[in-house]
Parts: structure tokens; C-alpha cells; sequence
């Protein structure tokens, strides 16, 4: 048996449909799902937060955090020609 377990459940996930503390028989349908919920959440939901998933044994986990910031480039191309 493996469990899909969401760490924090923000606001976005509350209103989906998907569902916390999923289990499977197994654990490769549990991974399936686990990393399509993944990708589901960090491209429809509202992007305040970053979901990664891990694994402890038989079972996982998706954690939320801070989203990745994009380096500010003020117009630049990093190719060090524009100072």
C-alpha cells in the first residue's frame, strides 16, 4: 500500500479536486499519480507556491514552497556587453 501525502494544503488545492492522503496497491500507480499531481499543481494553480514531490518508502510526499524567482535581467542578455 502507498500513500500520496500533500505536506500544507493551500488555498488552490482545497478548491481542486484533487484529494490528500491518497492510497494505492501500488506503488507505481501511487507515482503516476503522485508526479501528474505535481505537474498539475505547479502549472494551474496560482504560481505562489512550488510543489516538489519525494519519496520515503513506499509512499510519497509533495511539498509546497517558495517558487523559483527569475534572475532579473533589466533588458540584458547576461552576455556581459551591456555595462
Amino acid at each position: 500500500m502507498s500513500t500520496i501525502n500533500i505536506d500544507r494544503e493551500c488555498g488552490c488545492f482545497r478548491r481542486s479536486n484533487l484529494e490528500n492522503n491518497k492510497s494505492f496497491e501500488s506503488k507505481d500507480d501511487a507515482l503516476m499519480e503522485a508526479q501528474a499531481m505535481v505537474n498539475h499543481m505547479n502549472s494551474k494553480f496560482c504560481k505562489k507556491h512550488a510543489f516538489a514531490l519525494s519519496e520515503s518508502g513506499d509512499n510519497f510526499s509533495i511539498t509546497m514552497g517558495q517558487p523559483a524567482q527569475a534572475a532579473p535581467t533589466g533588458g540584458c542578455c547576461g552576455g556581459g556587453h551591456c555595462d
